[in-house]
């Protein structure tokens, strides 16, 4: 339901639409076109934005914990350079999701599912991973200086050229990431 008690609806243009500071959880945004939106400090906790396109969408320090991030097979939620610095995910599940160039900085990514998700040239700098599961996520040139990558799960991960320098990776699952030129923890980079 929007502000006014309407339900919004499938597909829904609110292209540039200002949101910030508002209420929006549990709400069904499934599709709904939020290409530019303002969603800074939105409440977005469950709400279904599958399938949503949040195409360069300011979500700074908005709160998505549990919300339905996930893609069905041609609905891609879509993140791309979309800002989410200091946003809460934890627990959000963003399978399949297109975080192309996303500023993540600082986003508690705690628990989240971000199987085979696109986050080439992802900022993932002081950002929390632990326990997440990036299995096949595509982070080709992705910045994750200094990420909590502790007991994240990056099985067959596509890593070329990430920079890792400063990750914690503490008990992480590495098993068949692409490490093809990334800056490791110590500084070195990988073969």
């Amino acid at each position: 339901m929007d502000n006014n008690g309407s339900p919004i609806q499938p597909q829904t243009n609110l292209t540039g639409a200002n949101f910030e500071g508002a209420n929006l959880q549990g709400l069904d945004l499934m599709d709904a076109n939020l290409q530019g939106a303002n969603l800074t400090g939105a409440n977005l906790q469950g709400a279904n934005l599958t399938g949503a396109n949040l195409t360069g969408a300011n979500l700074t320090g908005a709160f998505l914990s549990s919300a339905k991030l996930e893609s069905a097979e041609m609905m891609v939620a879509n993140f791309e350079d979309a800002t989410l610095t200091g946003a809460n995910l934890q627990g959000a599940n963003l399978l399949r999701a297109n975080l192309r160039c996303a500023d993540l900085r600082g986003a508690n990514l705690t628990n989240t599912t971000l199987l085979a998700a696109n986050l080439w040239c992802a900022d993932l700098r002081d950002s929390s991973l632990n326990r997440s599961n990036l299995s096949y996520a595509l982070m080709h040139l992705a910045d994750l200086n200094n990420a909590d990558l502790r007991d994240a799960i990056l099985i067959d991960a596509i890593l070329i050229r990430a920079n890792l320098r400063g990750a914690h990776l503490q008990g992480a699952t590495l098993t068949g990431a692409n490490l093809t030129g990334a800056t490791m923890p110590e500084g070195t980079v990988h073969d």
